[in-house]
């Protein structure tokens, strides 16, 4: 644990994560308090998501079980709790139903325990490779439009459990369709069950956020199945649930080939959920998650569950807000949840038999739709329309394509969003504001900015390399055919780097601009550009007298030159 041993990152981690820490004791109510509370959400949601991911319900306990214990012992997030989440769950079924088409029970454990392997081997060589930074290519805006998708997948796969239809799965339209023509055939009873169990759900978050809702709700619907015989209404339960510890399950080679690309992706998904929780709620007392070691102490938390035959595992928003909320201190509250889950594992089993499917799938349903943010759509939409319209097609290629060809799309459109900024760098014309020496961007806001006759102040930011060089110097040349100034000064201070091929083509624009009777000046390049563009042509072709420090100095030095 982050706080009972030493934690090392390599020489990423901070002094107060490298150095052991001596429990308090005044901790210990707190994060016992903070680990029973939490239990009481995770054990609930776990074993519905198990339900989403078409597995025996009592994966879900093992996947809130082990996971929980490594990551204590390995993480580098104190209020972060570790089992699993709808968007995981939605992936796996996916990837399953590929592999085991016939949901043959022994095939499933065996295919489950694989891909939980795969996604921890991923994780596991991901922090070998340093590649925490990759789940930086997933933009939030693509990631908003990724889970809203996943929710609504949720939705329909879960809406036949609640009323009480049955049909065979299939893509999203399909299911849309098999629900509206099943309606005249619900089950009035289950649909009761549903309806019920959503509303006390809604009904505790809204007036007790910090009761365990799930808990509540699921004990309320066990204890209705014999005290109103609800099985004899037709409303269907979850049947024989094994009690005890799992027996050992090996993964299997053979399926090690069709398991390996969705194991990716879903990996990237755990990492990103986990990352993105353990810093939503770090504290300012708190070190920062460190990426690399997240993705240690995750791909190790999924390499050991898959041997219990667990499904792949990762940190939780909801889980670790309540965690948090509650008084949660060390990763000793994760700890806490773990033991009741196994105590759940080895008592519980005959009374999570009898809980209704109606029951599981309202709450899959209820917090899955907290994943569909409007507000987050809202906000993007106020801010840049390209973006949203990224959120949307990730949303979109979710439920049109399916959940692992959505996490190909939303990365895609991440990619692809990514290529469009760079290759279109930012290019602005400066102008004088009056009365001053102040230079800034020209704009309808200061229409009274001063243009200095003849001459031609452009200002590009960022990156100047292959992909953008020739955009940037179309966009230069068009200004200067506007403008036709004697002097064009390039003001580089925004610019970091400049790669071969951009001072190339640069080289060559300076040999045509000269030639044309017009001149080309540098203002302030950093120390990095400057070197650069000391050992290329361009040092001799503009020498010392056209470069320049300071922005000042180069207009000066034009307003100087012109009088004479």
């Amino acid at each position: 644990m982050q706080d009972l041993v030493t934690a090392s990152d390599g020489h990423a981690q901070s002094a107060a994560q490298g150095r052991a820490h001596r429990y308090s004791r005044e901790w210990a109510k707190a994060d016992v308090v903070a680990g029973l509370t939490v239990a009481a959400v995770v054990i609930p949601k776990a074993l519905a998501y198990a339900s989403v991911a078409g597995l025996p319900i009592q994966v879900g306990l093992y996947t809130a079980f082990l996971p929980m214990v490594i990551y204590a012992f390995l993480g580098t997030s104190r209020p972060l709790s570790v089992s699993t989440s709808a968007t995981l769950a939605i992936l796996t079924a996916a990837a399953l139903g590929k592999v085991v088409p016939d949901g043959n029970l022994a095939s499933l454990t065996t295919a489950t325990a694989t891909l939980t392997a795969l996604v921890g081997v991923t994780l596991l060589l991901a922090s070998l490779l340093r590649l925490g930074f990759v789940a930086n290519f997933i933009s939030d805006p693509v990631l908003t439009g990724f889970k809203a998708g996943v929710a609504i997948v949720i939705v329909a796969d879960q809406l036949p459990k609640l009323i009480g239809i049955h049909f065979a799965k299939g893509p999203f339209f399909h299911s849309v369709y098999e629900i509206l023509a099943g309606l005249p055939h619900l089950s009035p009873a289950t649909l009761a069950v549903g309806v019920g169990t959503v509303c006390v759900l809604l009904i505790l978050e809204h007036l007790w956020p910090k009761a365990p809702a799930p808990l509540i709700a699921v004990a309320l619907g066990i204890a209705a199945v014999p005290l109103l015989n609800l099985s004899s209404h037709g409303v269907e339960v979850v049947g024989n649930v094994p009690t005890g510890l799992p027996p050992l399950t090996l993964p299997d080679r053979s399926m090690i080939l069709a398991l390996w690309p969705p194991a990716v992706g879903i990996a990237l998904m755990s990492f990103t959920e986990t990352i993105a929780a353990g810093r939503a709620f770090v504290r300012d007392d708190e070190p920062m998650p460190s990426a690399n070691r997240e993705l240690l102490a995750t791909g190790a938390a999924n390499l050991g569950a898959a041997f219990l035959g667990a499904m792949p595992g990762g940190g939780g928003t909801t889980q670790t807000a309540v965690n948090r909320l509650v008084g949660a201190r060390t990763q000793v509250a994760e700890l806490v949840t773990a033991a009741a889950t196994l105590c759940t594992m080895l008592v519980l089993g005959p009374f999570i038999a009898m809980m209704p499917h109606a029951t599981l799938a309202a709450v899959v349903i209820v917090y899955s739709v907290t994943l569909i943010k409007p507000s987050e759509f809202r906000a993007i939409l106020s801010i840049r329309k390209t973006e949203f319209v990224w959120a949307l097609v990730a949303a979109v290629g979710v439920v049109l394509l399916g959940t692992l060809q959505g996490i190909e799309v939303a990365i895609t459109v991440s990619l692809l969003a990514l290529a469009h900024q760079v290759s279109d760098p930012t290019l602005n014309v400066l102008g004088r504001k009056p009365g001053t020496r102040l230079f800034r961007p020209t704009s309808p806001e200061h229409p009274d900015d001063e243009k200095i006759n003849g001459l031609l102040i452009l200002r590009p930011e960022g990156r100047i390399f292959f992909a953008n060089a020739e955009r940037l110097a179309h966009k230069m040349s068009q200004l200067i055919s506007e403008a036709n100034p004697r002097v064009i000064v390039l003001d580089l201070r925004a610019v970091f780097d400049i790669e071969y091929t951009a001072l190339k083509m640069l080289t060559a624009a300076e040999k045509k601009t000269r030639e044309s009777g017009k001149e080309v000046w540098f203002v302030g390049m950093t120390p990095g550009v400057m070197q650069l563009v000391r050992r290329s042509p361009l040092n001799d072709a503009l020498g010392q007298e056209r470069m320049f420090a300071r922005l000042e100095d180069a207009v000066a030095k034009f307003e100087t030159t012109a009088k004479a």
